[in-house]
């Protein structure tokens, strides 16, 4: 009787999710772009267009983030019944920047934009941006006619798509769209073949391998002018699709693109829950903005681990482990909050965390020594610094490529993404 109650009620559930998601929205997307300008101290945001995109790939389940990662959040509100019927969480290029000695010295402005399933009626969108002390601060409010004669349906930068892994229903799957960057139009049949090498190489790592079926991906055929891509340091300036670039914030290894209209253009052309773009060079360098954008170098030796680690920061939202790199960051967290990332912690509240994965036995903090090379535990040294900040294991993809392997903390983290985006 227990269990047919319990079924009774998860039925319902199911029922009330798919007609809350007709009742709202159509099978289309919304886009929002706005320009977020500021400096280390201060941000503004100013709307820039508002466009139909011809597909959804996010889940018609989970329209709710239950996360509240990232450094800026966003709700979409029904405006008759003030329901609220979409939420995200995300970070940006800007929200980086802000930490920069340059945001001391100037202002500067960036191009971003949030999606969401395209409404059927008038709806509220509002901008949150976290504080220094982790608390979500609204920013900005919107209403949005839907049925407004501004809003542009047209496909801005149309291109066929190479399908490398077909697992079903994009709105039951996470859906990876890959952009080129530097790829000559004679270089296509290299960037098809990039693509494969890389869904190949996700599958090689835990937890991926074993929820392969949940995930499709393609390319989008998208020639540059040029091959390769920018190395200003080098006086190297490339014409590309995506403009991107190393020595973004003046460190050499951090490839990255400020063009992010074009990136939501190219991106448009498919279902999409993650951004990869591939750029085509042999340098060492990538980076990834969780829910922004992910991006690695295609024929680095370290490539396949770059697109992995990378991975790792936009779709789960995993943070960097290590601490003895030099980043162009100041004070990127605050010692006195639990930082949002799942797989470091300032112990805080560290019951948020993974600690019901350790040990009765494990210490807090833990020894950072060989004996415990094989023990999950709290390793003082992570998020750029080498104190207040802790990780969850001595190594892991998250810190070095030494392995081949995520912790135990940054394995729970990635399935949880995957189910919530394919359920």
């Amino acid at each position: 009787m227990r269990n047919s109650l319990l079924l009774l009620v998860l039925l319902s559930f199911s029922l009330s999710s798919k007609a809350a998601y007709s009742d709202y929205f159509l099978n289309k997307t919304m886009r929002i772009d706005y320009i977020h300008a500021g400096n280390s101290h201060s941000e503004s945001y100013f709307v820039q267009q508002i466009k139909m995109e011809p597909f959804w790939g996010g889940s018609n389940k989970n329209l709710l983030d239950t996360f509240k990662y990232g450094d800026y959040f966003f709700e979409v509100y029904d405006a008759e019944t003030h329901v609220l019927i979409y939420s995200r969480g995300y970070s940006t290029l800007f929200g980086e920047w802000q930490t920069t000695d340059q945001a001391k010295a100037i202002q500067k402005s960036f191009y971003e934009g949030i999606r969401f399933p395209f409404p059927k009626n008038k709806v509220v969108v509002k901008w949150y941006s976290r504080d220094w002390d982790g608390v979500f601060q609204l920013k900005m409010e919107l209403p949005v006619n839907p049925k407004n004669y501004f809003i542009d349906p047209s496909l801005p930068a149309p291109y066929p798509v190479y399908q490398t892994l077909n697992s079903g229903n994009p709105r039951q799957k996470v859906d990876i769209v890959i952009l080129p960057d530097g790829y000559a139009a004679d270089e296509m049949d290299k960037f098809k073949a990039d693509c494969d090498k890389f869904t190949e190489e996700l599958f090689k790592y835990q937890p991926y391998t074993q929820y392969r079926k949940h995930f499709n991906i393609c390319g989008i055929l998208a020639p540059s002018q040029e091959s390769g891509n920018d190395i200003p340091a080098d006086s190297v300036w490339k014409n590309t699709q995506l403009s991107s670039a190393f020595y973004t914030f003046d460190s050499e290894r951090y490839c990255m693109t400020e063009d992010y209209k074009s990136v939501l253009d190219l991106s448009a052309n498919a279902p999409c829950d993650q951004i990869y773009i591939l750029v085509n060079n042999t340098k060492y360098g990538g980076g990834a903005i969780y829910n922004f954008y992910n991006l690695s170098v295609n024929s680095n030796a370290q490539a396949g681990k770059i697109f992995i680690h990378e991975l790792g920061h936009g779709f789960a939202g995993l943070g960097d482990e290590y601490f003895n790199s030099s980043t162009s960051y100041n004070e990127f967290y605050n010692p006195a909050v639990e930082p949002w990332e799942p797989n470091i912690t300032t112990l805080v509240n560290f019951d948020s965390k993974w600690k019901n994965l350790l040990s009765p036995q494990t210490p807090i903090p833990t020894p950072d020594t060989e004996e415990f090379n094989q023990v999950l535990g709290v390793y003082e040294g992570g998020g750029y610094v080498a104190k207040g900040v802790f990780r969850p294991r001595r190594d892991c993809l998250m810190n070095s490529f030494k392995g081949a392997m995520f912790c135990e903390a940054c394995h729970e983290a990635i399935i949880k993404m995957i189910l919530f985006y394919s359920e």
